[in-house]
Formats: C-alpha cells, sequence, structure tokens
C-alpha cells in the first residue's frame, strides 16, 4: 500500500511516521509531478486551510486534487484537510474543494489558547486520544455522511464514502486507531 501526503505545510511529517509505524509506503506530496504519482490513498494534514488552498491553486495541483477525491481516491483531511474538504465553512467566506457534504466551523474552540487534548469515542472504540488545536468542528452533515466522533456534542469525526475527516490531530498522538481505520477504508 502507497499512501501520499500533502507536504506544503503542516503536520505532513507526523502522518508519514504514523504510517510507517503500520507498515505503509508514505511519501510526501509538494508539486503536480508528486500528485500524479500512483498512490492508494492521500492524506490532507493540519496546519493552515487558507495556506494550503492557496498554495494548491499557485501550484496548479486543486483541480487534479479534487478531480481525484471525487472519482474516489481514498482521502484523509485532519483539521486542516477537513475544511479543505467541507463543501461549507460557517463562518468563512470562501470553501476550498469542497467535496464532502459538510458544514465545518474554522477556529471553532477559538484561538490557540482554546486548543486541548481529551479522551472519545472513535467508531464504537473508546478512550482514543483527541488533540485540538486551532481545530474547527462540524455543524451538520449530509444525509450520506457518517457521524463517527462527538466531544461535548460537537461533531469532530465523520465518513463519506472515500472521505474520513478529523477536527483532530490523529498524528500527534501515539494512538494508531484512527490511521488504521483510514488503511481499512482503502483495503474494503
Amino acid at each position: 500500500m502507497r499512501i501520499g501526503v500533502l507536504a506544503l505545510q503542516g503536520a505532513f511529517i507526523e502522518h508519514q511516521k504514523m504510517l510507517e509505524k503500520l507498515g505503509v509506503d508514505a511519501f510526501t506530496i509538494r508539486n503536480l509531478k508528486e500528485l500524479n504519482q500512483e498512490m492508494d490513498g492521500i492524506i490532507l494534514p493540519g496546519g493552515e486551510s487558507t495556506v494550503m488552498y492557496k498554495l494548491l491553486k499557485d501550484l496548479n495541483m486543486e483541480k487534479i486534487l479534487k478531480e481525484k477525491i471525487t472519482r474516489g481516491l481514498p482521502t484523509m483531511g485532519t483539521c486542516a484537510g477537513l475544511l479543505l474538504l467541507a463543501k461549507n465553512i460557517h463562518n468563512y467566506d470562501t470553501s476550498f474543494l469542497q467535496t464532502m457534504d459538510i458544514t465545518a466551523k474554522k477556529n471553532a474552540y477559538g484561538k490557540q489558547l482554546g486548543s486541548f487534548r481529551t479522551l472519545g469515542k472513535f467508531n464504537n472504540q473508546e478512550n482514543i486520544p483527541f488533540v485540538f488545536i486551532r481545530a474547527p468542528y462540524i455543524e451538520n452533515c449530509g444525509k450520506d455522511v457518517k457521524v463517527l466522533a462527538e466531544v461535548d456534542g460537537k461533531i469532530v469525526a465523520v465518513r463519506e464514502n472515500n472521505q474520513l475527516a478529523t477536527a483532530f490531530h490523529p498524528e500527534l498522538t501515539n494512538d494508531l486507531t484512527i490511521h488504521k481505520y483510514f488503511l481499512d477504508m482503502i483495503k474494503k
């Protein structure tokens, strides 16, 4: 299995290390040539969604990436990656790739000081560590979106067909549950 990790900005190295722990061939994607390589899935990491999207456009990667996701490329978006996938962003003027039928709220927990860690339930598995850093949450979902995790009544992880999105950073923990879930999505 071969997974690409978008490496324009953000926590891409941490995702790569998680995949390597699971024995997966992970490579970084920094340009159109690398985006066009054969891959079984792609991860859109946390970071700054506006910067990532601007770079995707400037590097002529936006349309190809959106097309790959729309055609079924298994995709995992964490934090800013979730915002890149969201069809709507409630408190922001722009939406980005718009491939997932969710409405997200950007920086929903406040600024950097509002960042926190907690243990939660993900897809019926208990005590999964969640790390929220200037995180969004999901305000509402389309009918084909499955809710996988909530924290304090807020939706923080979802799946729609080939797309998995988390408001938190699973790559900043030692727990492999979320990455294993993504790999299982690919295998099926």
